[in-house]
């Protein structure tokens, strides 16, 4: 179940203010569950939790097992969508350190030469015994044609082809459009293994779809607990979207009023990917036609020590969201020591999550206080199915909100610009 707290937020705005844009929010989730918004061809991310493919996740499943039984690198290379869902789910229910085989790298997230040299170099070099490494290569683009993760692809499907041979083929697993494209052409030529991104879904609420469950579970982790956390939600959410409407509706009348950004952390490191994954989910949806809170990540308490200042006393033009854990993710706690040269002794005993809820407490009566709106999103426990409850959710959210904005929420003209001034620079012809 997740929680919504306004109750650090709601006196920032006026009530008969909040209740107008509740009235425009109901209207919104309208669009969006009758498909009559702009962009409503996008919105197979909802069908396919409305009709789960239960055979596709079983293949999923089954493939991803066959892998982590043989592979000690498995890596995805992608940009955006394609790779921050999934990175978000490992990151929040893996182990830090440790998780067991295989290793999950990423690549085509970015042009460093630098980085793709050392990931080559580091695929290549022997195990502690001597022998090669095994590793699988999952390219991810539905296009084919980004030239972040095209060009990573050329690097490593070279190396895997001089590396296995004929056996490259069975290794290297494409995810991408059902037709068309450059990955297309590339994958019927080389006999890859691969799986479909759906037409009806656009990259960054691609997660739930083979971009994000193929990575997801071959990391070992339960992609049917997952996948149905946000079935769940979708089926609770469809009769009572109340919680997303009220959240909706308080960002868009801080919106209006001036406030500019929106920060959001957590005091869960495990959850950082996850604030990582709904900073382009918001930011691509939202800023269109001078619109847009734009998505601010804060980890927290690191990040109290370096921008902590400037959310207490800075410029008054912002609101924070924090995602909450609500049971304890680890049961360690302060040692007791013989000497009290710390001076930590009042700490003896206490759960270190208890520690932290503290100083989450602490910093959202400070910031409330400091003049900043302040909004919990609180799930009961770190597990796969309320992760996939939170994936829908802010799925949801996001398309509530950016239809009252009066925008499209599923397309990113925008981004098209970098790339065809970069396209020109580079000399690509057309």
């Amino acid at each position: 179940m997740i929680d919504l707290d306004l109750s650090k937020a709601e006196n920032f705005v006026e009530k008969s203010e909040f209740d107008a844009a509740l009235k425009k929010s109901r209207d919104a989730f309208d669009q969006v569950q009758e498909g009559s918004g702009k962009g409503n061809e996008w919105l197979g991310w909802r069908r396919i939790l409305a009709k789960p493919n239960d055979a596709e996740i079983d293949r999923i499943e089954q493939h991803a097992a066959k892998i982590r039984q043989d592979a000690d690198i498995f890596i995805v290379c992608g940009i955006g969508g394609s790779f921050t869902g999934a990175k978000a789910i490992i990151e929040a229910l893996n182990l830090p350190f440790n998780s067991g085989r295989p290793e999950i790298l990423y690549a085509g997230h970015q042009m460093s030469g630098r980085y793709l040299q050392e990931l080559l170099k580091y695929i290549a070099s022997p195990k502690p015994d001597g022998e090669r490494k095994s590793v699988y290569l999952n390219v991810i683009s539905k296009s084919g044609s980004t030239l972040e993760t095209a060009l990573a692809f050329r690097s490593l499907r070279k190396w895997m082809h001089n590396t296995y041979g004929d056996d490259a083929g069975q290794r290297i697993i494409a995810t991408t459009g059902e037709t068309g494209g450059v990955l297309n052409k590339i994958v019927e030529s080389k006999g890859y293994q691969k799986y479909i991104i759906p037409d009806d879904i656009g990259g960054r609420f691609s997660v739930l779809t083979p971009v994000g469950l193929l990575p997801v579970a071959v990391a070992g982790i339960d992609v049917q607990t997952l996948y149905y956390g946000a079935v769940s939600e979708y089926e609770k959410l469809e009769d009572n979207p109340e919680s997303v409407l009220k959240y909706a509706a308080l960002r868009y009348v801080l919106h209006k009023k001036g406030v500019a950004l929106d920060v959001i952390g957590s005091f869960e490191p495990e959850l950082m990917g996850f604030a990582d994954w709904t900073q382009q989910l918001l930011g691509e949806s939202e800023g269109k036609h001078g619109n847009g809170l734009f998505p601010a990540v804060a980890g927290y308490s690191t990040d109290l020590h370096s921008i902590g200042q400037m959310i207490q006393e800075g410029r008054r033009n912002l609101m924070e969201t924090l995602l909450v854990v609500k049971q304890p993710v680890s049961n360690l706690k302060v040692p007791e020591m013989s000497d009290n040269t710390d001076q930590l002794a009042y700490l003896n005993g206490k759960l270190f999550h208890e520690i932290n809820q503290s100083a989450l407490n602490g910093t959202v009566e400070a910031h409330h206080e400091g003049g900043v709106p302040v909004v919990e999103i609180i799930i009961e426990k770190l597990n796969a199915q309320q992760i996939g409850r939170l994936i829908y959710y802010y799925e949801l959210l996001t398309a509530v909100y950016v239809y009252m904005l009066g925008v499209n929420p599923f397309n990113q003209p925008g981004v098209e610009n970098y790339k065809q001034a970069m396209y020109r620079l580079l000399g690509k012809a057309n």
